[in-house]
Order: structure tokens, then C-alpha cells, then sequence
């Protein structure tokens, strides 16, 4: 089958985590033999500013790490109509233009594509007149990366049918490589997020790492001044953007990790996990949550990871995780078994093709899962 994924960026991961889970699916239906192309806007704002920040390295660079992915940049005078009519599946991602969400929906009545709307923002709930202003009444169905956010679009009415499709790990990338020293103690991956987590950065980042002396090193970018001097003072490296590519080596070299949710999946989009969760436990590194609230059961709170509810708690588990060596090993085993079980871009791509075949594309009914295939 040929897929054709409208993404804000394949090529950039600069503050998009969207690109992760976007990547990981078209690597997993490409080693399946699929036809996969992405198209972005070539002055989209992830891409421009990792250009201005990293320089043109970091676009061959991510030719280099994603050697399968073919990418194209589009502009005004793009023609989408050509690209859209070879396409058996059409994936079109939030951050797309209103104007080009309406006119590929419009290109659906004389293409024979199967047209899907893919959200993995909380503008759904936090703007939502912006998703009400997007056309989505030629879309076969929208795919959303948590069941509160699908009831959202049910309630508002939004689609003709709305899938809950998590995200999850490429465990092609995201591995446990045994073969690194784990020469550190703590490892942050994560953008600054403005208000969104700054508080809570400072909670359950800062301050537990000021007060237990670890050594640790912290990833992301727009950090503002002052947080990079806060860093500094518990005794964190700041060491900016990091290619995706290079995360598993990253998390490979420290003995801990954390994930810190933004406010609004937290308050308002429970059940939602960062991408970076997923990534984390499939490297198989231990893991201390900030609070959210895991009404899916995607993972096992106590057995996958430790939930801290506060600073004081995760400063002491920060504490348990790097002196108890048992402890973070059974923590690490459990997380990428759940990983292995149940989360990954195979498990999604076998979810995707269901839901393609729910739509009434024919092709997708041929199709068996990766596992039924494998037996």
C-alpha cells in the first residue's frame, strides 16, 4: 500500500515530539514493504528554527539517522493533488494548515484514498474553536492519542468515526545498549514548555536533584536564562537540542530518568503520557513520573515506574533508584517488558491497519498483524 503522512515536520524533532511517533510508524510500515512519503511545509517553525540553531548538518543528519524515510518540503504553489492521487492512505496530522486540512478533504471526493485526521495535541481541549474551524466532513476518520481526547471529538462531533491510536516506542531505535557505562546518575529529556511545566520542573527536577547532590544532565531546548543557571546550581549540565536518534545513548549513560507532563495533558487529557515515557522504558532505564493520571492502564505504576506525588517523593525515589541496584533493575525489566507487550510501533501499526479496514479500505483487510504474521 502507498502512504502519504501531511506531518508539521518528519525531518525536525526541535521542541516536536510529534515527529518521534510520526517517524516510528513510517519506519515499521516501511520494513513491512509499504510505500511511505511525508510531506512538511518548508518553512514549518520546528524545522526553521532547528536550521537556524543547528545549521544544514542537522537536516543531513536526519537523513543520515532515517536513511527509509522519504521526505518532502512543500510550499504555496505545491501541487498536493498530484502527490494525493497515488496515495491508498492519506494521514494528515493537526498541525497542518486549516486551508490545506479543508483541501486535501475536498481531493478525497475524486481520489481513492482512505483520509485520516491525526491529533496529538491537547488543542482539542485547551483551543477548541480552532479544531471546530477544521473541516473534517471528507475525513474517514480521525486517529487520537488517548480516549478522553477521542470522547472530546464524539462529544463535539467531530469526524465520522474516532479511533483511539496511542503513541509508542520505534524499538529499532529505542533499545537497551548494556555495552555503555552508566557514568551519571540522572537524565532529563525534555522541552521547556513555558508555563505549561515550569513549576513542575522545578518540583520534581531541580530541587530533588539539588538536594540528593546527583550528577545528571539535562536535554531540550528554550530554556530561559534563569533555568539554565538553576540547573547549574543543583549541579545539572544543560546541553540543549539532542537528536532523537541519540537519546538511547543518552538514557544508556545515566542510571535514572523522569518524566515531567505538561500541565494541560495532566488537568485536562488524563490517561495521555509524553512520548518520551515510551522511548525511556524501552531503553529499559528506570523511571520516576511526575503525577498523571494512567486511567487506560497503558503501564504498571509501581512495577513499569515509580509515581512520585510530590517533590519530597521524588527526591526519595530518586534516592532508592540510584542506591538500590536491585530495585532499578527490576524497575528497568519490567517497563521494556510492558514496552515489548504492548507498546510499540509494530503494535500500532497492526492497530492502524484495523482501523483501516474499519474504515472499509479493502486493502487493509488483507493484511494480517505483525504478530499473526510471524507465527
Amino acid at each position: 500500500m502507498r502512504f502519504l503522512f501531511y506531518t508539521h515536520s518528519a525531518v525536525s524533532d526541535w521542541n516536536h515530539g510529534n515527529a518521534h511517533f510520526q517517524r516510528g510508524i513510517m519506519r515499521e510500515l516501511v520494513a513491512r514493504g509499504h510505500g511511505v512519503a511525508a510531506l512538511e511545509p518548508a518553512d514549518g517553525w520546528s524545522r526553521s528554527n532547528l536550521i537556524a540553531e543547528q545549521g544544514p548538518f542537522a537536516v543531513e543528519r536526519f537523513r543520515k539517522d532515517f536513511p527509509e524515510l522519504m521526505v518532502a518540503a512543500y510550499d504555496p504553489g505545491f501541487e498536493h493533488e498530484a502527490w494525493l492521487a497515488g496515495a491508498d492512505v492519506v494521514i494528515v496530522h493537526e498541525w497542518t494548515d486549516k486551508d490545506l486540512v479543508a483541501r486535501i478533504g475536498r481531493a478525497r471526493a475524486y481520489c481513492n484514498f482512505t483520509l485520516l485526521f491525526h491529533d496529538t495535541h491537547h488543542r482539542a481541549v485547551s483551543a477548541t474553536e480552532a479544531i471546530a474551524a477544521l473541516q473534517l466532513e471528507h475525513y474517514d476518520g480521525v486517529l487520537v492519542f488517548g480516549e478522553v481526547l477521542r470522547e472530546s471529538y464524539l462529544r463535539a462531533g467531530w469526524g465520522r468515526r474516532v479511533f483511539t491510536w496511542h503513541e509508542a516506542a520505534d524499538d529499532r531505535l529505542f533499545k537497551p545498549l548494556p555495552e555503555i557505562d552508566r557514568e551519571s546518575d540522572l537524565v532529563w529529556i525534555g522541552n521547556w514548555g513555558d508555563d505549561e511545566r515550569s513549576a513542575e520542573i522545578a518540583e520534581f527536577l531541580i530541587e530533588p536533584a539539588r538536594a540528593l547532590g546527583l550528577l545528571g544532565t539535562v536535554h531540550g531546548v528554550r530554556y530561559p536564562a534563569d533555568a539554565i543557571t538553576a540547573l547549574a546550581d543543583a549541579g545539572l549540565r544543560y546541553e540543549g537540542w539532542i537528536a532523537n536518534a541519540d537519546v538511547p545513548k543518552a538514557f544508556a549513560r545515566h542510571r535514572v530518568t523522569m518524566h515531567i507532563p505538561r500541565r494541560p495533558y495532566r488537568e485536562s487529557l488524563p490517561g495521555i503520557p509524553t512520548i518520551r515515557m515510551f522511548e525511556a522504558l524501552a531503553c529499559g532505564i528506570p523511571l520516576v513520573s511526575a503525577p498523571w493520571a494512567d486511567v487506560e492502564g497503558l503501564f504498571r505504576a509501581g512495577t513499569d515506574f515509580l509515581f512520585a506525588r510530590s517533590g519530597a517523593e521524588m527526591r526519595g525515589h530518586l534516592r532508592d533508584v540510584v542506591n538500590d541496584r536491585e530495585l532499578a533493575e527490576a524497575l528497568a525489566a519490567s517497563g521494556l517488558e510492558t514496552i515489548l507487550a504492548r507498546h510499540t510501533c509494530r503494535h500500532r501499526a497492526d492497530e492502524l491497519f484495523a482501523i483501516l479496514a474499519a474504515c472499509g479500505n479493502r486493502g487493509a483487510t488483507e493484511i494480517k498483524p505483525a504478530t499473526e504474521a510471524a507465527a
